[in-house]
């Protein structure tokens, strides 16, 4: 170990990625007791105010919709939203933050579009997830039917699905139908798994990413975006320029 490793503890050379240049995160689960993210207010402060120490200035929490298990509403996620936002304007922190919805692919979610008001952020952006047991069935209908009502889908953590790890084609078919995709930063801690990493890193290499977000549900996801700094993926994607955070 070199004399300066040994003062600064670590590697001389590694270069720790600033996550400021995002400026905004689009995936989080900072509404407390909604969903499976913050538990209490005081969860959900911490969260944020750690967000805000990596130098976001803006956080657009997700929480999921869920037939099955979060059946929330823009009711229950707005409505939600509103003490976060005065007890972090109370406690005198300037970082905003925003709410729309994690969609999860169910009969419900095809049945609103149109029908229901979907919360979406940016440009009518609609994050939506699907199964990681099973490859969906209609999702091209799905995407047909959102983008016919004026949304643009938004795949979050595509690199978290391992039905389609070994058929690239799959993810290239959706770039060409103008799906968005939302990197989980923590894929590429190797958190999910070592294959999620490489799917991951393969991703970043054919620049399909328009957005990267934390996906963040208690503090252990703080910690690992600590570490997942030192990452020359996350690097090489700060770095692209095809990142849309920081318009949001």
């Amino acid at each position: 170990m070199s004399i300066l490793s040994k003062l600064f503890g670590r590697h001389a050379t590694e270069v720790l990625q600033e996550l400021s240049v995002l400026q905004v995160d689009v995936h989080s689960h900072f509404i407390p007791g909604i969903d499976d993210g913050a538990k209490t207010l005081e969860d959900s402060l911490t969260l944020i105010k750690a967000m805000s120490d990596f130098g976001y200035r803006k956080v657009i929490t997700t929480p999921h919709v869920m037939s099955d298990f979060f059946r929330n509403s823009p009711e229950t996620i707005l409505g939600g939203l509103d003490p976060v936002r005065a007890a972090l304007n109370e406690q005198g922190y300037s970082i905003e933050i925003d709410a729309a919805a994690e969609y999860y692919y169910d009969y419900e979610l095809e049945s609103k579009i149109g029908k229901e008001p979907l919360l979406t952020f940016g440009e009518r952006y609609l994050l939506f997830e699907v199964s990681y047991v099973n490859a969906p069935d209609n999702l091209d209908q799905l995407i047909f039917n959102l983008q016919s009502n004026g949304y643009q889908p938004v795949l979050a953590h595509p690199e978290r699905y391992p039905f389609w790890f070994r058929d690239f084609s799959v993810f290239e078919k959706l770039k060409d139908k103008g799906v968005l995709f939302q990197l989980n930063i923590n894929s590429l801690t190797g958190h999910y798994s070592p294959a999620t990493k490489k799917v991951a890193e393969q991703m970043i290499d054919k620049n399909y990413y328009e957005f990267l977000g934390s996906d963040c549900h208690h503090y252990g996801h703080i910690e690992l975006m600590k570490k997942v700094r030192q990452e020359k993926y996350l690097g090489k994607l700060l770095s692209s320029g095809i990142l849309r955070n920081q318009l949001l």
